[in-house]
């Protein structure tokens, strides 16, 4: 009961806002219930901070449940059409969104999801649902509104008030690419991961990387970790080339938690070109979109994610003064941190393929060719942008600690 008090409206009745589309709620027609929520969460997107309350205000005791329902499969259905993908949606509400909102997507995407047979459904899109663990628990025969406020412990204009806001972000949300196959299309792709005998070992590499408080071990950790992966992608790539029809690129999706976005964007665009990949950063949303195959995304994926928890790390282990703790310093660090982490990267890329056999070098021109015709298609028009640094005592301290911290030089 302590959430549904913390959470219960005050009762206030203001005067009706005149534009507010309160009629249709009122006619018990879902469809027109449905148009009239679509229109305040419109609202709300645009920065109508009040439009959410003057409606719910206005129509309380209205049946809404089913032009609730209606409304979210429509606009639900419009953000996958828009290139954004279950975890996109989830990242993008977690970040701008209470938790009731949140949690009301998660059921807005499993219905959405369960409306097709498994066979036409994508394995990213399953596994991504899987992750978040969205499945349809409620009873059809009951609007899910209602059901969903009990679950919640939440009034129906608590629950309503999250809907909309739940809306409300998905009217935000831009265009972006379609990376990959929308439900129902039944256009298959086959995905080539890294084979979870490899990734076991690399994942208890690099947790050993990062829980040790000593740099040589972290950095003979973390060189190993590399060295398996693209040895394994040099075994597939060579396989792949005796294939009349190579896998196409593929494209993933990574999100940062703030600050420095952008300095942790470079991280990851350094270890994508270390790893026969390219990335593009989406700074307003705060994701980044790597192209390559699929096992050069995967070792992108699992490097990037550990380096950055060793990048932070070190950041706030070397916070013993003042000026190590400003932002200007931290961010300068880790921006140093992440070009030397690219220098290295490479350098123990190019060693390890130094040591392959002759034939790999065409296959690996080719393969490059291919990601640079996939990344030009989804992204025709790419602006580069540089990254202001105020700090040189934190780029000198961040580049000492990744040549400590990371990837064997020998």
């Amino acid at each position: 009961m302590a959430k549904q008090n913390r959470r219960r409206r005050t009762g206030r009745k203001p005067a009706a806002a005149p534009g507010l589309p309160v009629e249709q709620a009122l006619s018990g027609d879902p469809a027109q219930v449905a148009d009239a929520i679509a229109t305040v969460a419109f609202l709300a997107a645009q920065g109508d901070k009040n439009a959410i309350d003057r409606f719910i205000d206005q129509v309380t005791g209205a049946e809404l449940a089913a032009g609730v329902q209606l409304a979210g499969q429509r606009i639900i259905a419009r953000a996958f059409d828009f290139g954004w993908l279950p975890a996109d949606i989830h990242e993008a509400a977690r970040r701008r969104v209470d938790e009731f909102a949140t949690a009301y997507l998660t059921d807005l995407m499993a219905e959405h999801r369960a409306d097709f047979p498994a066979e036409s459904v994508d394995e990213i899109w399953q596994s991504q649902l899987t992750e978040l663990a969205a499945a349809v628990w409620w009873t059809p025969t009951h609007p899910h509104l209602d059901q969903w406020a009990d679950r919640a412990l939440l009034t129906p204009e608590e629950a309503l008030t999250a809907a909309l806001s739940a809306f409300a972000l998905l009217i935000q949300l831009p265009k972006l690419e379609q990376i990959a196959p929308l439900p129902g299309t039944r256009r298959h792709t086959t995905h080539h991961h890294v084979d979870e005998k490899t990734l076991g070992r690399v994942r208890g590499l690099l947790a050993k990387a990062e829980s040790t408080s000593f740099a040589e071990e972290a950095e003979t950790l973390s060189a190993k970790a590399q060295e398996l992966m693209t040895k394994y992608a040099i075994d597939r790539a060579l396989l792949h080339s005796q294939q009349t029809a190579p896998d196409l690129p593929a494209a993933r999706r990574i999100w940062l938690e703030t600050p420095y976005t952008d300095a942790k964007a470079l991280l990851i665009d350094m270890v994508t070109r270390a790893n026969r990949a390219r990335a593009i950063f989406v700074a307003e949303w705060g994701f980044v979109t790597v192209v390559g195959d699929d096992t050069d995304l995967d070792a992108v994926e699992i490097l990037s994610t550990s380096l950055l928890v060793q990048a932070t790390r070190a950041m706030i282990d070397n916070a013993t003064t003042d000026e190590s703790r400003s932002r200007h310093y931290r961010k300068a660090f880790l921006t140093a941190y992440a070009t030397r982490i690219g220098e290295l990267l490479t350098k123990a890329a190019e060693a390890t393929i130094a040591n392959a056999p002759t034939q790999l070098l065409p296959v690996l021109a080719s393969h490059q060719q291919r990601v640079d015709q996939a990344f030009d298609t989804y992204f025709p028009t790419v602006r580069s942008r540089g990254i202001t640094i105020r700090s040189a005592e934190g780029w000198t301290a961040g580049t000492e600690a990744a040549d400590q911290a990371c990837f064997d030089k020998r």
